[in-house]
């Protein structure tokens, strides 16, 4: 009995497997390591939660998103799916690309919310100190 269990578990996991052999092709992350503090008047939005801030570095710059008052997000304003000129604009807790329309939640790791997309935004680690933030890549 146990064994059929197993066996049927299996086969479920199996064939909820997404397909991820397009994913190479996506930029994973970017050199960066960008240390900043949250009493920096750059970053006063990004004190509260669900507020965020601007920051230069990375490609086209970076977003950092405060999650929950504790927990932080940061992302690359690059554009994953295009050569776009334009940094990323980000509203409603998602990212937009402004040449393709294209839309990333920062929710859940960057993930595309458009049809036809599949590469996510670049996220960068980020670490909280005290009132010290460090976004580094993974």
């Amino acid at each position: 009995m146990l064994k059929k269990i197993v066996f049927l578990l299996s086969i479920c996991l199996f064939l909820n497997c997404s397909d991820t052999t397009n994913l190479g092709n996506c930029i994973q992350s970017l050199p960066l390591n960008l240390v900043t503090d949250l009493n920096n008047p750059e970053m006063i939005n990004a004190q509260t939660p669900g507020g965020f801030a601007l920051l230069s570095g990375g490609s086209k710059g970076i977003l950092i998103f405060n999650k929950n008052g504790r927990e932080f997000a940061a992302f690359d304003r690059l554009c994953p799916s295009s050569d776009c000129a334009a940094a990323m604009t980000f509203e409603n807790r998602l990212l937009q690309c402004t040449c393709d329309k294209s839309k990333y939640s920062v929710d859940f790791g960057g993930a595309p919310r458009t049809d036809g997309f599949q590469c996510p935004a670049i996220e960068y680690r980020v670490t909280k100190n005290g009132s010290v933030i460090r976004i580094s890549n993974f």
